[in-house]
C-alpha cells in the first residue's frame, strides 16, 4: 500500500506507471476454451468475460477459425483512477478446422461473457448406418 502512495506522490514514477499500464493493455490473453465433439460436429465453448458483441469478431478463413475479442471494464463517470488492477484484455485464440466439419453453417452466440460456437459436420462426413440386404 505504501509502495502505490508512493508512485502516486512522485510524478516521474507515476509517468513510468503510465507507460506499464499502456505496455498491459496490449497484452493478448489466450481465453480458456472447451472443445465438445460428437457425431453431429463440435461446439467450443471460450470464457470471454466482460467483453460485449460488438468488441467481438469471429471469422473463418482457409479452414483456420479465429477469435478476436476486447473486454470493457466500465469505469464510473466522474472518478479519477489513481490505481487499477483490471485492464481491458484483448483476447485472441485460433483454431485449425477439420476438413470434416462445415464451415460455412458455423453459429455464435455470446451470453454472460461466454462464447458458444457450433461448427456442424459436413453431411459426407456424418456418420451413417448402412442397410444390409438378404441375398
Amino acid at each position: 500500500m505504501a509502495e502505490m502512495n508512493q508512485v502516486v506522490a512522485q510524478p516521474e514514477n507515476a509517468v513510468a506507471q503510465r507507460d506499464d499500464d499502456r505496455m498491459a493493455r496490449t497484452i493478448t490473453v489466450l481465453p480458456p476454451v472447451d472443445i465438445i465433439e460428437d457425431a453431429s460436429g463440435v461446439t467450443l465453448w471460450a470464457d470471454l468475460p466482460g467483453v460485449t458483441r460488438d468488441k467481438l469478431d469471429v471469422s473463418v478463413h482457409d479452414g483456420n477459425l479465429r477469435i478476436e475479442a476486447e473486454a470493457v471494464v466500465p469505469m464510473p463517470s466522474g472518478l479519477r483512477v489513481q490505481h487499477a488492477e483490471i485492464r481491458q484484455p484483448h483476447f485472441a485464440r485460433a483454431f485449425s478446422l477439420s476438413p470434416d466439419l462445415d464451415s460455412t453453417k458455423i453459429e455464435a452466440n455470446l451470453q454472460d461473457g461466454v462464447l458458444r460456437l457450433t461448427i456442424p459436420r459436413r453431411e459426407e462426413a456424418r456418420p451413417r448406418r448402412i442397410a444390409i440386404g438378404v441375398a
